[in-house]
Order: C-alpha cells, then structure tokens, then sequence
C-alpha cells in the first residue's frame, strides 16, 4: 500500500511516498482503508525526533484518522465490515489502510464527512479535557485562548462558548481574529510576532489585562508558549488557572512569583496519556463532544485538504504558523 514515509529525521521535504505492505487485523484489532488523516502539530514534531517517542523507521506521521473498516480480527465484538470510523492513532495515519485496536475506535455518525470526523477528536478532546478537568470552567468565567485561530483555538472558544464563559481570543493576524470572532469569540487580541523585548512584552501583557477585564482571566488556554507565555500569565485573576498546551513558540520560563502573587495554578495539559489512564472519563467528553457537534455548537474547521503526496506541504504550512483551522491529507 501507499504511505507518506518518513525515513531520516527532518523536516516535511524529507517526506516521500513510498510502499507499505498491507496491514492484517490482529486480536482486538480492525483494518480500516483510511479516507482521511488530520494534520497536526505533533507531526511536525515526530519527523524531527522531537516528540515524546520515536517510532522506529520508516514510518508515516498522522495522528487521527477516518475511514472505513475493511477487515475484523479475532476477539472484536461491536464493529463491523463497512462501519465509519474515527480514530487517534499517535502517529502512522498518512496511509491507505492501519490496523488499530478496536478500543481506540470511536462511531463516525453517516451524515459526517470523513475530513471532519479525522479532525474532531485530538483538538476537542484535548480542549474538552483541558477546560473541565484541569480549568475547571463553568458559566460566567472569562477564558482566554491564545492561538485562537489554529484547529485547537477555534475548539477551544467553541468549547467554552458552549460551556458559558466569555471567550477572548489572542492571535497574530487580522484574519485569524476574523477567523476567531466566526468560531465565537466576545473580543481579540492581536499580538505581535516574537521575538517580544521588554516593552513588547509589557505592552502585550497591557492588551490582554485590558482584553479579560480588571478582575482578570479565570482560565488561559496557551498552546503557544514562548514569549507569549508571560504576558498571558500576567492576565491571570485571582486564583486562575494556566493551562500548559503546547510550545510551538519555545519552551517558556515563568516567574514563579506570579503564581504567589495570584494564587492561581499552571496545570499541565497532555491529554494522550490522561485518555491512557481514564478511558471511561475520555470516552464521557468524547460523547459529549459527539452531544455538542449534533447541536450545532461545535464543529470542526477544515480549510484545507491535500493528496497523500502533498502530505509533506500541509505539515509545513502548519509548521510555519500559516494555518487558519485544521488541514486534512486524503489518500
């Protein structure tokens, strides 16, 4: 079979489509003939051997998958041949066909599109997990996002629309606050490009106080960090919550005193091993999420999809910062 490969570390122009051979469904497992993969930001990473682990080469990245199963290996009850699926896979999704354990499977309703189901579940389910285990949200709070305009923003504004907080949104361009004011946003920031001096920093730290209001953020969602990280910190309120998403911008270094002097929390958020450990309570937000997107109050933002063999180009348009919602590779 046909697979976006990745066989020396590098960037997405060491990518090439090369041949797999065909995947056979194990115990537990389904082959599904994948329609379509989302990209994402650890893709960047895990060609790079920068992730948290390393597959062994050569391998395809991707990390969420539609598709159809093809194939039912011993001991799978409850699925079939032909039943639409999503799926996060951590990485292997730029494929035609992937074994996977049936217990990752989750139900791609049939009036869904095989791009919005591959680019529903890592953004909102890490969204969804951010904002109520590790934020705490509930109506009347004011959330802050940065990043807003990228696959997990929109998820997260949409998210915390739907949960009752006021929602400003923080990002780099006139078009992604547009894009951030669609998804549902009350306000925008527009920040500058980093690298932020002293007075950058103060000034940015200014516009979010002034954005989130005198009593300050309940929540920040940053799955930015670099020199945006402080500035945010800042228009934490009293005991707020900093939730810790993502690092395309640099890994940032916080003064610690802020956290005393608001008494507020910096809470990690890696919702792939929180899903490992809870099943029961992923598979409670993913229903959820399921809830909402038949609701009309979410819904996934694909505005871009590329055959397999541009697959290397989406990952670096998303590598760049360039994308406005979720990028789909179909193979």
């Amino acid at each position: 079979m046909r697979a976006l490969l990745s066989k020396e570390p590098g960037g997405p122009e060491t990518l090439s489509i090369g041949e797999l051979p065909d995947p056979v469904a194990g115990k537990g497992q389904v082959v599904v003939a994948v329609r379509a993969c989302a990209v994402n930001y650890p893709d960047v990473l895990i060609i790079e051997d920068r992730y948290q682990f390393r597959p062994p080469r050569p391998f395809a990245p991707g990390g969420e998958v539609a598709g159809v199963i093809e194939s039912v290996g011993e001991g799978v009850a409850g699925w079939a041949v032909g039943d639409r699926v999503i799926a996060v896979t951590g990485h292997g999704g730029m494929v035609e066909k992937l074994a996977l354990p049936a217990a990752a499977l989750h139900r791609l309703p049939p009036n869904r599109s095989f791009e919005d189901g591959a680019a529903l579940l890592l953004t909102y389910a890490t969204a969804i997990h951010a904002l109520v285990d590790r934020g705490r949200i509930a109506a009347g709070q004011t959330l802050l996002v940065l990043g807003a305009a990228g696959g997990v923003g929109l998820a997260t504004i949409e998210l915390g629309k739907a949960f009752g907080a006021r929602v400003v949104a923080a990002v780099s361009s006139q078009e992604k606050a547009d894009a951030a004011r669609r998804a549902g946003a009350d306000d925008v920031v527009v920040y500058p490009y980093a690298p932020l001096d002293k007075d950058a920093s103060k000034a940015l730290a200014n516009a979010f106080k002034g954005a989130v209001g005198p009593a300050g953020a309940d929540i920040v969602f940053d799955p930015v960090g670099g020199d945006y990280a402080e500035p945010a910190l800042r228009s934490v309120g009293w005991e707020g919550r900093y939730l810790v998403v993502g690092f395309p911008a640099g890994i940032p270094k916080l003064p610690l005193n802020l956290t005393l002097l608001k008494s507020c929390d910096v809470c990690g958020v890696f919702w792939g091993a929180f899903a490992m450990r809870d099943p029961a309570a992923n598979a409670a937000h993913v229903a959820t999420l399921f809830r909402l997107w038949d609701e009309g109050a979410i819904a996934p933002k694909v505005t871009g999809v590329f055959p397999l063999e541009r697959g290397g180009e989406a990952i670096a348009a998303l590598a760049a910062r360039r994308v406005v919602g979720k990028l789909v590779v179909v193979p």
